[in-house]
């Protein structure tokens, strides 16, 4: 009688197919997990893209693209750990890791998308150490690619493919979750528990950026020239000579990077331009902070039932509710008019209200500048149980 064939041929594979196997399919997963975190982050990353490659009229795919490139590298990364389909897996990592290594390479050569969104907002790369990030898995995925015969299955062909049936659907769903419940982990500075007043602060003693500026000089009488950092400059005392003068606008350059604060670029305006960030900021009581960059694409049905929360909260307990948006003065106005708005408005630029929550629309509660809580539309909290959770304990 035949001797039955094994399926676990993994056994007979290298140390040097299993090591890069592993380290490929753990950071492919990790990669796509970081991201599918946080997708409607990572779709503005793409459209960062697009506008570069002047072909903005995908900005409408990108959430679409987004949540199935994560799904994409999940499901890559395990199918290469259990060894199902590892030809066709090898052409797809192949394929996908040339396409990221072109994007970070031309980010850091032509210096245009400044961080890559290769790990979302969790950890934050330098386009050169994305591009070394990806030659380095290019090189382990080439090693796989030329021996992809050898990823050999750690399971029955049948158990395989329910196993990545399974990864499919999981990968697909972590994305479409967050995206409709707001990231599980925010690793972003309006996070639940930070103090916006204290995240715009740059800490006493903290060292700013230091910057090394060039000077291009030309001698009067002999027209020589000579370029020199603002260093030389002052130690050459060519300064005092007044035969040498400076020509065109001195060249900066970052030569070491300072603190920075989280939050940098948040300014709330009314209407007339006046501000109003730390009046907002520093209210000792609650404040009910309604988000909706554009109000043109804002869920309707989402914004009447924020307004009949925050309309019963006015009345029943005095909470300043205000509403933030980066879209026009008129269209606001006639936004506000159109669904009788009971909320102060204020106006904030895109990115800083793209950051506060990952909805349009979405609420945040606040006190003393900190974030109590916030929600995405779909999971707001019912009136009675925000009156139960927060006020009624005050």
């Amino acid at each position: 009688m035949a001797k039955r064939r094994s399926t676990k041929k993994n056994t007979a594979a290298p140390a040097w197919v299993w090591i890069p196997r592993l380290l490929v399919g753990l950071l492919f997963i990790f990669s796509g997990l970081i991201k599918a975190n946080d997708p409607l982050g990572f779709s503005y990353k793409l459209q960062e893209y697009f506008e570069v490659f002047h072909i903005t009229f995908l900005d409408g795919l990108a959430l679409t693209m987004a949540v199935f490139l994560c799904a994409m590298e999940m499901i890559l990364g395990f199918a290469l750990l259990i060894g199902v389909r590892g030809k066709q897996v090898a052409w797809g990592l192949l394929l996908i890791i040339i396409f990221f290594a072109f994007l970070t390479f031309y980010s850091a050569y032509f210096k245009v998308v400044q961080t890559c969104g290769c790990f979302g907002d969790a950890i934050v790369l330098t386009p050169w150490q994305s591009f070394s990030k990806d030659l380095v898995l290019l090189l382990l995925i080439l090693l796989l690619f030329k021996h992809r015969a050898k990823i050999n299955p750690l399971f029955s062909p049948k158990t395989s493919d329910g196993l990545l049936i399974m990864a499919v659907i999981l990968s697909i769903g972590v994305g479409l979750y967050t995206y409709n419940f707001l990231p599980v982990l925010d690793f972003l500075p309006y996070k639940i528990g930070a103090s916006i007043p204290d995240e715009m602060k740059t800490p006493p003693g903290a060292q700013p950026d230091e910057f090394e500026q060039t000077y291009h000089l030309q001698n009067k009488a002999s027209h020589a020239t000579k370029t020199m950092t603002d260093k030389e400059y002052i130690k050459s005392n060519i300064w005092k000579d007044n035969n040498w003068q400076i020509v065109g606008q001195p060249e900066s350059r970052l030569i070491k990077k300072g603190y920075t604060p989280k939050i940098q670029d948040l300014t709330i305006n009314d209407g007339q331009r006046n501000d109003y960030t730390n009046e907002l900021l520093s209210n000792p009581f609650y404040s009910l902070v309604i988000v909706a960059w554009d109000l043109n694409d804002s869920n309707a049905d989402a914004i009447n039932r924020i307004n009949a929360m925050a309309l019963d909260l006015i009345h029943n307990y005095n909470i300043r509710t205000v509403l933030l948006t980066s879209s026009p003065a008129g269209v606001a106005e006639a936004f506000a008019k159109e669904h009788k708005l009971v909320s102060e408005i204020f106006y904030v630029d895109e990115v800083p209200l793209k950051e506060m929550v990952r909805a349009n629309p979405g609420v945040l509660l606040l006190k003393n500048g900190v974030i109590i809580n916030k929600w995405h539309y779909h999971s707001l909290p019912k009136y009675d149980d925000l009156v139960k959770q927060y006020l009624q304990k005050q």
